[in-house]
């Protein structure tokens, strides 16, 4: 699986259309209670969905979730999830929302929050791309990575749709691939600093 780095990551990215509820709620289901690494999920949704998902994930870890809401600040401990028909932008200690034009058709785009938290956090970040249709997170992916980030996809045999892990394997051949009940473990075990108040450092 390669060598894991010992210094804690400030924030944590995963990605997914198609197939999206398992894989997140295997992801979320598998964090320990005192997991201290903000992070954040992006999933196609219809423009006009409810909070279901947050409610839905809720039910599977002991870690608050909750929907983004402009400016709202990154907290340790939390995991957050791109509000439906808006892009969702990773600031330094904070989340900000747009209504830029869709991008690959999608808004949320997982491209643009990958690649805004890349520019943020660079080699603090960890990017996940997982089951989906298209090859949104890809381009994202591939920004994380050239800023020293940690990228890690799903293995394309496990996925619900293979299309999405295999265009980021392609982006990124470096990318660490995995099986899904393999990738939760990795990512639950990642390094990380219950002192750390928030994503900003402050």
């Amino acid at each position: 699986m390669g060598a894991r780095a010992t210094v804690p990551y400030e924030i944590i990215l995963a990605g997914t259309s198609w197939g999206g509820l398992q894989a997140l709620s295997s992801l979320v289901g598998a964090l320990p209670a005192d997991f201290a690494v903000p992070i954040v999920l992006v999933q196609h949704r219809h423009r006009e969905s409810n909070t279901l998902l947050s409610s839905l994930l809720q039910d599977r870890t002991p870690l608050h979730v909750c929907e983004v809401e402009d400016k709202l600040s990154i907290e340790s401990g939390m995991i957050y999830i791109a509000p439906a028909d808006y892009h969702l932008l990773v600031e330094r200690g904070q989340f900000g929302l747009t209504l830029d034009e869709p991008v690959r058709f999608s808004r949320p785009s997982i491209d643009v929050t990958f690649s805004s938290a890349a520019d943020a956090y660079g080699p603090s970040t960890v990017g996940v791309v997982l089951t989906g249709a298209n090859a949104d997170g890809a381009a994202g992916l591939r920004r994380i990575v050239d800023r020293g980030g940690l990228a890690l996809v799903q293995e394309p045999a496990t996925a619900e749709s293979k299309a999405m892990p295999e265009a980021a394997i392609r982006s990124v051949p470096s990318a660490q691939v995995m099986p899904l009940r393999d990738l939760v473990r990795y990512i639950a075990a990642l390094p990380n600093s219950n002192a750390l108040r928030t994503a900003g450092g402050a």
